[in-house]
């Protein structure tokens, strides 16, 4: 954000405001970076490794987050850069010390601001391959919490995998828990952890339609969806027609608390629904994760099924 950017990309924080009069409890975060913003080929990629590694544009960069949380009213940041130290992802092995310090820098700036309690926070993924680059005794000693992505393990990207390209669910409770326990080794309290849940899926086209199970190989990335108009990603609402209109047969994978179907004869997809949020939604709770939190609610459908299938009821009987 600089003084010229329009300030009607900010208007929803009127929202921010009114809600938070009428909810003395409520905070409300901004998150900088993600998936798009740290992906190749975009001017936006180097943007946290340029700031992480320079002391002045780190202390430039805090010094901005309390005039724009000051500003606009938010409670706190959330960091989610995607991601450090990996080579296919734009990032350099010194990003691992300098990601913490690029949480050190705000922390300290944070506290000695007039609000003093601001919140920070980061995001990080599910898979191994990329949580090796993250030194979580190092930024959970100025971080209030992390958010764990459960989504996004697999998807066409990995058709250069040396296992081969495979059609895998994109969300594996399996594979989550997996990742829980190596922040568990790193003495990260579960109530510092938040479990990220998602409203979209990916999506691929079988090579061979007569092999349609998890593990089968794919050609690459399935059809575009009718709103979303990005081939190799479905949200909700896209899974939930093609499910009424098609009526196809929903595999439910019980261990990994996943679904998946096959529709148009060689499209695949996996997804979740209220049974496989409950499974997950049930393994924070056993463990004494912190909470959860959704993306995205406009990938939901009119209607707010999918964060009905979450809750376990209607967001209106709250």
């Amino acid at each position: 954000m600089s003084s010229n950017t329009p300030a009607e990309l900010f208007t929803q924080t009127a929202v921010v405001r009114t809600l938070k009069s009428g909810n003395g409890d409520l905070e409300v975060f901004v998150s900088i970076g993600g998936w798009i913003f740290s992906d190749n080929k975009t001017e936006t990629q180097p943007v946290f490794g340029d700031i992480a590694s320079s002391p002045p544009k780190r202390q430039i960069f805090a010094k901005n987050l309390v005039k724009f949380m000051q500003h606009y009213g938010f409670d706190g940041v959330d960091i989610d850069w995607e991601y450090p130290g990996a080579s296919d992802r734009g990032g350099k092995e010194e990003d691992v010390e300098n990601y913490v310090k690029l949480f050190e820098t705000p922390r300290h700036t944070f506290d000695a601001s007039e609000k003093g309690n601001y919140g920070l926070s980061f995001t990080i993924p599910s898979s191994y391959w990329y949580l090796r680059w993250f030194d979580f005794k190092g930024m959970m000693k100025h971080a209030d919490w992390v958010n764990l992505m459960s989504y996004d393990l697999y998807g066409v990207w990995d058709r250069d995998d040396p296992i081969g390209s495979i059609v895998l669910a994109h969300t594996n409770l399996t594979e989550i828990k997996e990742a829980a326990e190596l922040l568990w080794r790193n003495n990260v309290p579960p109530e510092k952890v938040v479990l990220w849940l998602g409203f979209y899926d990916r999506s691929f086209q079988l090579k061979d339609k007569k092999c349609s199970d998890a593990g089968c190989a794919f050609a690459g990335a399935a059809n575009k969806g009718s709103c979303t108009d990005n081939a190799g990603t479905l949200a909700y609402f896209e899974i939930q027609d093609i499910i009424r209109d098609q009526k196809p047969k929903i595999i439910h994978d019980k261990e990994a608390a996943v679904n998946y179907i096959v529709f148009d004869d060689d499209q695949w997809v996996s997804f979740d629904n209220n049974e496989t949020f409950k499974q997950k939604v049930d393994w924070a709770d056993s463990v004494g994760l912190g909470g959860v939190m959704i993306w995205s609610i406009d990938q939901d459908d009119n209607d707010f099924s999918a964060l009905t299938d979450l809750l376990g009821r209607s967001p209106g009987d709250f």
